[in-house]
């Protein structure tokens, strides 16, 4: 069956007929202002907004909310895992739904759900009520993000589609890094219920623009028929054994923990039965076609790293704030409003860059422009703060905003718009995976790297070393002077708190290196991709 054939392509597209001047034929065959479409269009990029918020906006309030529900610290953890694993299985399924359903009414059932058990969540008295609910929260949630890309890359023409592309990115920057520091305020001044509770006005205000200027695209009911549901219950387990085993992995000691062990195995064999249950049924629920396109599958590449130095950067920094250098959650927020505020204003720069060059130079720009920014880490001290991170998260703002942006045009420049779905969802669980996987590996780089290093620490400052011994010998004189039990006892211990601590320090620089290595692989890869022809994904379409 060719490409043009697939049940589905005909919901993929927009209108065909030419547009009068200055106006959008709508899935009914009626002219539209683009001031409409883009009424419609924004209504869907805040509930984008939401749904990504919400990943990271209960970070800096986990405390109070394990006390409100009576949570232990292992339970508490779940209240962002589980958000995360329903999020990334849903994800794929977005092209199939849209297109069986159409975007407008899918895109509306999913902010009402989203609303709904944003409610139930606020609502939770027990740990297992607020896990079950947040669950299906983060189902909600997932349905609301892939869908804004493709229509994107596929309502409007190319004189408008990076500046739609910019709003999108713009989202995906800037959600993460402002969740904790608003979710933070928001506990302090109400509680933090309202860090669910204030989903339902806004819902409300998405549902209106959504419901009534977007209607893009007709369903395809026929998509009804013959869904692959062995295809879906692969693909479930696949991604939940996987994003379960990239979550909690590093905790358990990798392999050690038989749990993780035996779920990666399960991972790989039902990874490996999904992709060929995709290449050989005839009507797939997640289409891998686009993965034909060399452009594509480099585009894919560059978005994971995108996604490996955004979330990675976003988790490196407080943790470093909170865990080194003591600083309060307020403290933290004000910090990393500095990527958020940079992420904003270089929006409108990072698009007319794109527009003004070649992707691939743009991506070559943007990547380097990471890398060197995130490089500035592996100098790291216990005396770095506001000041010292400043330089740092403001070239790596930039350079992100430009290499995502430069990513997503150059995946889908060389696509036909009835893969456009298809690709959108891709490029989302993609960047999600990456999140996660970089995350796992920088925890595991910063427990390992610190076990390295105070071996190595501890090895050159001891007793023998005179002026080790010098400082033993003071803080003992201190810890006496306070009038400790055992002086020469307390004062090994601060000793080896001091120790620790630096082991630390170097350990963090350690992670920042290994992020711009990333970054650096990706400049080079960028070199690999092909110019797409201007205008290509608005084939079959306007």
């Amino acid at each position: 069956m060719s490409d043009a054939t697939l049940p589905g392509d005909r919901a993929a597209s927009p209108p065909a007929a030419a547009p009068p001047s200055g106006s959008f034929i709508d899935a009914d065959g009626r002219p539209v202002p683009w001031m409409m479409v883009f009424l419609g269009f924004g209504g869907m990029i805040i509930g984008q907004f939401m749904a990504m918020l919400d990943i990271q906006i209960v970070a800096s309030s986990l405390t109070q909310i394990q006390a409100g529900i009576g949570a232990t610290a292992d339970e508490i953890s779940w209240v962002q895992t589980i958000y995360l694993l329903a999020e990334v299985v849903i994800m794929p399924l977005t092209a199939y739904l849209t297109k069986m359903w159409g975007t407008r009414p899918f895109y509306v059932v999913a902010v009402i759900g989203f609303s709904v058990t944003s409610v139930a969540v606020g609502l939770s008295t027990s740990v297992g009520m607020m896990i079950f609910f947040r669950a299906a929260q983060g189902v909600f949630a997932g349905a609301m993000i892939p869908p804004i890309f493709a229509t994107a890359m596929t309502v409007f023409p190319p004189e408008r589609r990076l500046t739609a592309n910019v709003l999108v990115g713009l989202i995906v920057t800037l959600a993460p890094t402002i969740g904790p520091t608003l979710g933070g305020h928001l506990t302090e001044a109400l509680s933090w219920r309202w860090l669910f509770f204030i989903n339902v006005p806004v819902g409300f205000l998405v549902i209106f623009l959504v419901g009534r200027y977007a209607n893009f695209d007709k369903p395809d009911p026929s998509l009804s028929k013959g869904i692959d549901w062995w295809g879906l219950g692969l693909m479930t387990v696949f991604l939940l054994s996987m994003q379960y085993v990239l979550e909690e992995g590093a905790t358990e000691s990798w392999f050690q923990d038989d749990v993780i062990l035996w779920l990666s195995v399960l991972a790989l064999l039902t990874g490996a039965a999904f992709i060929w249950r995709q290449l050989s049924y005839w009507q797939p629920i997640v289409s891998l076609k686009p993965f034909r396109d060399v452009n594509f599958s480099l585009g894919i590449v560059m978005t994971f790293v995108t996604g490996v130095s955004l979330f990675g950067g976003t988790f490196l920094l407080p943790i470093f704030l909170g865990q080194v250098r003591g600083f309060s959650s307020a403290e933290v927020g004000t910090v990393m409003l500095v990527s958020g505020l940079t992420m904003f204003l270089s929006a409108p720069i990072a698009g007319r860059v794109v527009r003004m060059v070649d992707a691939r130079i743009s991506m070559v720009l943007g990547f380097a422009l990471a890398a060197w920014a995130i490089q500035l880490g592996v100098r790291v001290t216990d005396e770095w703060g506001f000041a010292e991170f400043f330089t740092l998260q403001v070239a790596r703002g930039l350079g992100i905003m430009v290499a995502m942006i430069a990513a997503q045009q150059m995946s889908v420049s060389t696509l036909p718009v009835s893969m456009m779905k298809d690709a959108s969802g891709l490029i989302n669980l993609i960047r999600n995976v990456a999140g996660a996987i970089g995350l796992a590996l920088l925890t595991t780089v910063i427990g390992h790297q610190t076990a390295v290093h105070y071996a190595d620490i501890a090895a050159a400052a001891s007793t023998a070393n005179a002026t080790s011994a010098a400082m033993l010998d003071n803080l003992t004189a201190i810890m006496a002077g306070r009038g400790a039990p055992d002086p020469e006892g307390a004062a090994r211990k601060a000793f080896g708190a001091m120790l620790n601590r630096q082991a630390t320090v170097l350990a963090f620089g350690d992670a920042f290196a290994a992020l711009a290595l990333g970054c650096w692989a990706a400049v080079v890869l960028a070199f690999f991709a092909r110019p797409g022809k201007p205008g290509a994904v608005a084939q079959g379409g306007h």
